[in-house]
């Protein structure tokens, strides 16, 4: 079985626009592969200019958007990897993302990195389960 390689609009055109070599998601038998993204404005396209809350919310949502075009779901994720650029942040993060995950939430690790070519302050990624496979 290969990889399969899954546009997820209008997220796959915004990350185009950097130039990032990296695709959206990719998804291989029944486990679905999300990148992380910066916090995309859904209005501009261009990265948000937000405290670094909205921007987990907006992280979050794109997240979200991915696993469902995908087939999957909030509810079928496994693992998360958050990426922060201020420990300081970590209570409001958790704020945030239990929010998305308020049962059962998946396993997870924060880390702190010092930035990325872009100014925002947070990504996460996650890998999945198909919403088949996760109830077979």
């Amino acid at each position: 079985m290969q990889r399969e390689v899954i546009r997820v609009e209008p997220l796959s055109t915004y990350l185009d626009n950097w130039k990032a070599p990296t695709s959206v998601v990719t998804r291989h038998g029944g486990t679905v592969y999300v990148s992380g993204l910066p916090p995309f404005d859904p209005a501009t396209g261009q990265v948000a200019d937000a405290p670094l809350e909205r921007q987990t919310e907006l992280v979050l949502d794109q997240l979200k958007l991915c696993l469902e075009t995908a087939g999957s779901s909030l509810d079928h994720v496994l693992k998360c990897n958050v990426y922060c650029t201020s420990v300081e942040k970590f209570a409001a993060v958790n704020a945030i993302y239990a929010r998305y995950f308020p049962k059962d939430p998946p396993a997870r690790i924060f880390v702190c990195v010092p930035a990325w070519p872009g100014r925002f302050d947070i990504e996460i990624d996650c890998i999945a389960a198909l919403r088949t496979a996760f109830n077979a």
